[in-house]
């Protein structure tokens, strides 16, 4: 079984690595030769130039294809892999598109893990543990209140005054600000045209404990389900959002007031003209610390009191193995990767395990990678 690892760009390196010096069969699939070269070329020679027909070409049954290529190629690299007999993973979220091919890949009995990096991924497997967790405690009441966040960002560890800085091309993070959002509130529907309509504050618990500033973001209500909440269970506060440091929204007034007007192929032209130049005074030096910091937490009220209320935390930054993004997007898909090997992953379209024994030894990899992880109890 041959590991054909497709796109080697700044997220993808650590985990490729890793299965190259634990001696996985892996080729290696970049667009430009040179640069995957780079990467891993101390540890593996072979390095092909990517191209649908030539993955094609050497596929083989039993395989896996993992695309952490740009959104538009997963579609066509899940199909190869339906068509010769192999396994798919990739660390983004499932597009309409990939989910269409759930009954597919059920059918041919083969894998296809999807939403296995950090956000999503990491955040799935502790709203997983934190759901089973409450259901196994003695808070647990069906009459329950519930409230639900997930909030993750990747921030500048040592913070300059634009409050943010890029690891890669600024484009989708601009493009994101476009998008609507919808998350549960009060116990109501909550639709946001756009992220700046609903910043709010934050305290998390970390080590120190310290003050965000956070808004939703995409659809997060189907994730209620995914995460095995009850459909009786009365749910006030659903959310899965963005984490910025304090002081963001200010910085990037201008920017979300410009971004509001942009229309069109002008808008379009626009939008990458801002990219460019915040690349060029807002990109990471070389060696520069990023930082990430995942607060996933369930809060059950009852008679006027918390009867149940954990938060899962992580945070990490850059040292001298790089990039705390890069760690924890990759590693995780990596080990996505280990479980189709090992025959653990179900057929079909699937995304982050619940399964506990899974979830505690991926936890105790992320542990690793991170400088901090834990779960805190507010009601101890």
């Amino acid at each position: 079984m041959t590991i054909h690892w497709c796109g080697t760009g700044l997220s993808a390196i650590p985990g490729l690595r890793r299965l190259i010096e634990n001696g996985r069969e892996v080729t290696v699939w970049n667009r430009t030769v040179e640069k995957a070269e780079e990467a891993v070329g101390d540890l593996t020679k072979d390095i092909r130039a990517f191209s649908l027909n030539e993955l094609a070409e050497a596929l083989k049954p039993g395989d896996i294809a993992v695309s952490m290529l740009p959104g538009d190629l997963h579609v066509p690299v899940a199909k190869l892999c339906l068509e010769n007999g192999a396994h798919f993973v990739s660390s983004s979220y499932i597009a309409p598109e990939i989910k269409a091919l759930d009954d597919a890949f059920k059918e041919a009995g083969l894998a296809c893990v999807n939403e296995i990096g950090l956000d999503p991924g990491i955040d799935h497997l502790m709203a997983h543990w934190l759901v089973a967790d409450y259901r196994a405690s003695d808070a647990y009441d069906a009459g329950n209140k519930l409230s639900f966040i997930s909030y993750c960002g990747g921030v500048p560890k040592i913070p300059n005054p634009f409050r943010y800085k890029f690891s890669w091309s600024p484009l989708g993070v601009l493009k994101a600000l476009r998008s609507p959002s919808k998350s549960i509130k009060d116990g109501q529907p909550y639709d946001v045209a756009r992220p700046w309509d609903a910043i709010s504050s934050y305290d998390a618990p970390l080590q120190k404990p310290e003050s965000f500033e956070v808004y939703p973001n995409r659809d997060s209500l189907p994730f209620m389900e995914d995460y095995k909440f009850d459909p009786a269970w009365d749910v006030d506060l659903f959310v899965r959002g963005t984490l910025r440091l304090n002081g963001w929204a200010d910085a990037w007034k201008d920017v979300f007031a410009e971004v509001e007007t942009l229309e069109g192929d002008a808008g379009d032209a626009r939008l990458k003209e801002m990219s460019d130049q915040f690349w060029d005074e807002n990109s990471y030096d070389e060696g520069e610390p990023d930082r990430v910091i995942m607060c996933v937490a369930l809060k059950a009220h009852k008679d006027g009191a918390d009867a149940y209320h954990k938060t899962y935390v992580m945070d990490a930054w850059g040292d001298d193995r790089g990039t705390a993004m890069a760690r924890l997007v990759s590693t995780p898909v990596s080990l996505a990767i280990d479980m189709v090997l090992d025959g653990k992953a179900p057929a079909g379209v699937t995304a982050a395990t619940a399964d506990p024994e899974l979830i505690e030894t991926w936890m105790g990899h992320v542990k690793e990678l991170a400088q901090h992880v834990a779960v805190v109890d507010h009601t101890a």
